[in-house]
């Protein structure tokens, strides 16, 4: 009896819907006939837009020049990239660490991932002492890619 008392329930819900909805659609609503309405633009996307061929090359060579400079092991390529100039104090302790490090193998994980003004490289660093990933932000200053920092 309680599956039967449900099972009415459940239909009687579904009609009592239906029918709102068809009142809902045909009802007049005061607006004008939806052919006489102007065209709705397309609902903006939160997604940026396509990055332009230039900047998906320059963010591609950033992205390699950054893998190169830490398998060479060169500080001073690496503060080349970034967008602020960095202390030579700056420089030397990045340069002890890696020095610190060993021969390392250095690759990019993926293509650099492009939002407007703004990617991020994702590199894989493996070495004596273990694997690591580093997401690089990369940024658009003054018309030019570069690490910030």
């Amino acid at each position: 009896m309680n599956r039967v008392l449900a099972a009415g329930l459940v239909l009687l819900g579904v009609a009592g819907a239906g029918v709102v909805l068809g009142l809902l659609l045909v009802a007049p609503s005061g607006a004008p006939p939806s052919s006489s309405r102007p065209p709705v633009p397309p609902s903006r996307s939160s997604a940026p837009p396509p990055a332009d061929e230039a900047d998906t090359a320059a963010v591609a060579v950033l992205a390699r020049a950054i893998v190169d400079a830490i398998a060479r092991h060169d500080s001073a390529a690496f503060g080349k990239l970034t967008c602020r100039p960095q202390t030579a104090e700056a420089l030397a302790g990045l340069q002890r660490m890696w020095d610190a490090a060993g021969p390392v193998t250095v690759r990019l994980l993926a293509p650099p991932e492009l939002r407007g003004e703004s990617a991020t490289a994702k590199v894989h660093v493996e070495a004596a002492g273990g694997t690591k990933d580093t997401p690089f932000p990369l940024r658009k200053e003054n018309a030019r890619w570069c690490v910030p920092g």
